[in-house]
């Protein structure tokens, strides 16, 4: 079994503060997974996970900035006009939040101040089949699978004047 490491160097990441979870070999496109995690980059795990609701319910669409070629425009979104509601990625970046979650809650972790500050998606393998076609000919038919990984950091307590 191959031995997963994580794009964001160990440094970054402070072993007390910081959780991480990953999904290798997802079966979602990693073009929409990539939007997906740039999207929820910066949020807290709450807003995080209220969010990949709303988009897995059609009420929030996520802004495509890179992969939007004939991505048609959305209501509601800042900074992008291109959007979609990329619902299979949604689902299972919600799923590998839960597990960041449930390593947080194992490491004693307050899962309140978790903030994701890594969140990214790249291809992974290619499983290649082929249609047959007429004339003894066949048509390829390749699908990309997708790594998904998230770091989470506990943030410090803020204190509120009253």
């Amino acid at each position: 079994m191959p031995k997963w490491g994580y794009s964001i160097p160990e440094e970054a990441l402070n072993p007390e503060k910081t959780v991480k979870a990953s999904g290798r070999e997802v079966r979602v496109s990693h073009k929409s997974a990539r939007e997906v995690c740039n999207s929820i980059k910066g949020m807290t795990l709450i807003q995080a996970k209220k969010y990949l609701r709303d988009v897995m319910a059609k009420k929030k669409a996520v802004p495509f900035k890179r992969f939007k070629k004939k991505a048609g425009h959305r209501h509601g979104l800042e900074k992008a006009y291109a959007g979609r509601y990329p619902v299979k990625a949604a689902k299972q970046i919600l799923k590998i939040l839960k597990g960041a979650e449930a390593n947080a809650e194992n490491k004693g972790l307050d899962t309140e101040r978790l903030k994701i500050i890594h969140a990214a998606a790249y291809p992974g393998m290619k499983i290649k089949r082929y249609m047959p076609r007429a004339q003894g000919r066949a048509t390829p038919k390749f699908e990309t699978l997708c790594h998904i990984e998230i770091a989470l950091e506990e943030q410090p307590e803020t204190v509120e004047e009253a």
